[in-house]
């Protein structure tokens, strides 16, 4: 069996897999994570001028989420993990996105007459435009800012990607 933490953070990438597949779109994985990067998401096609439009995204995973006022405050990335989010120009856009989990194990799915339910939320954070930290520090723990408005759903995922949106129905 495995490990808390690692039960917690498959279970979160999951999460967002099946958003993904609901969504129409590529997932894609590097071989290796030395990049701050978990997955990517791609459109299978073109959306106006561009072909095969993506996103990349860090996914992290909590069971006890800190909310002040409309956003969750996070520091669940230490400084030069938040740095391969903030520290562009990226090529393809990249994204924190933070599964909020149940901390009990047992509740993460559940399965009735309906069908499956996915225990909580994703949330979605972009940083175009943030500076990085200079001298970064794996000791430190910068506060994320994560609107609860920014609720990862299919349409708002097929939107970071740039998917067109004819396609949503």
């Amino acid at each position: 069996m495995l490990g808390r933490r690692n039960h917690q953070g498959k279970f979160a990438e999951d999460y967002v897999r099946v958003l993904a597949s609901a969504a129409g779109l590529l997932v894609y994985q590097d071989d290796l994570d030395h990049d701050g990067v978990d997955l990517g998401f791609r459109h299978p096609g073109r959306a106006g001028y561009i072909s095969s439009p993506a996103i990349e995204v860090q996914i992290q995973s909590w069971s006890a989420p800190l909310c002040k006022g409309p956003d969750l405050h996070f520091r669940g990335l230490n400084e030069v993990q938040y740095n391969k989010l903030v520290d562009g120009p990226f090529l393809v856009p990249r994204y924190l996105f933070l599964v909020v989990v149940s901390p009990e194990i047992g509740r993460y799915a559940r399965v009735d007459t309906e069908g499956l339910t996915l225990s909580r939320l994703c949330y979605y954070r972009g940083f175009e435009g943030e500076p990085p930290i200079a001298s970064p520090s794996t000791q430190r723990h910068p506060a994320i800012q994560v609107p609860l408005g920014n609720v990862l759903t299919v349409r708002a995922l097929r939107e970071l990607v740039g998917a067109p949106a004819e396609s949503l129905a």
